[in-house]
């Protein structure tokens, strides 16, 4: 039977500037324990105030926040936080330790985590993420897509049950960002956890199980990645960017080309252009 993870009840967040600003408008959803949901949408759609509504870094003005079971409030926050972890845009912002070795540590560090146990965290969690070779490095040292995975590292020594993707990808060339997406792919399979991936990249979103589409705070669309990528014109008539097959597959329909509605990958689309 499926448990719902994470569920968003009528979640409604303002910002307070010159003027008011809802950052999320009665936005309602559930992910359920080992999915992994992209969420997109263009700048200010209120991607990244869900994660940290989620995490509790910010408080909903209104809504009701339940993670595994337990509705988020101000006793049981820090359990709450446990159970999360969250990788961001720029590794070098998490980066405390002058070892990759130590960074991974210092978070099991700061739970209280014994020595011996925490040796073996470590040493677990860089070779899941293929770093172990590392361990003396200095993280200022590593490429992008290298760091990240010492801050994935990080985060599953840490063994939480829901990890938070915020841009994670985004200041990463193709190689990196494939190396990162091949990790997340490998633990959430072997552990599984549950992924919520904030991104403007279509290739993470492609991983998903299912997409948010987000706009202005509100939940305008969801479904599994195919079912999102067929509307096509609608995405970027949004702002947001659509597979290179689809893009390809709106132009041949504009010069009369008769081709399925549904979203077609790459493949499939070769294939049809080859009939």
């Amino acid at each position: 039977m499926t448990k719902p993870m994470i569920e968003l009840k009528n979640i409604v967040f303002e910002y307070f500037g010159e003027e008011e600003t809802r950052a999320l408008d009665d936005l309602s959803y559930t992910i359920n324990e080992g999915e992994w949901v992209a969420i997109i949408g263009h700048n200010g759609s209120g991607k990244s105030t869900q994660a940290k509504i989620i995490n509790g870094l910010i408080a909903a003005k209104s809504g009701e926040v339940i993670v595994d079971g337990q509705t988020l409030n101000e006793e049981n926050v820090w359990e709450v936080r446990s159970k999360v972890g969250m990788v961001f845009q720029n590794p070098d912002n998490q980066f405390v330790g002058a070892t990759v070795e130590d960074d991974v540590a210092f978070g099991l560090e700061n739970h209280g985590i014994p020595r011996e146990e925490m040796l073996v965290r470590v040493k677990e969690a860089l070779e899941y993420v293929r770093m172990n070779d590392f361990l003396t490095r200095e993280p200022a040292r590593l490429s992008g897509g290298q760091k990240q995975r010492v801050a994935i590292a990080g985060i599953v020594a840490l063994a939480p049950k829901i990890i938070i993707l915020d841009e994670a990808t985004s200041m990463l060339d193709p190689e990196g960002r494939a190396e990162v997406l091949a990790v997340i792919k490998k633990i959430k399979a072997e552990k599984n956890l549950t992924v919520i991936s904030i991104t403007h990249d279509i290739d993470e979103a492609a991983n998903a199980d299912r997409i948010l589409v987000m706009k202005q705070g509100k939940l305008l669309a969801q479904g599994k990645p195919q079912e999102i990528f067929a509307k096509g014109e609608e995405l970027i008539e949004l702002g947001l960017d659509i597979p290179f097959s689809q893009k390809l597959k709106i132009e041949l329909a504009k010069r009369d080309m008769n081709l399925p509605n549904d979203y077609i990958g790459e493949e499939g689309l070769i294939e049809l252009l080859w009939k």
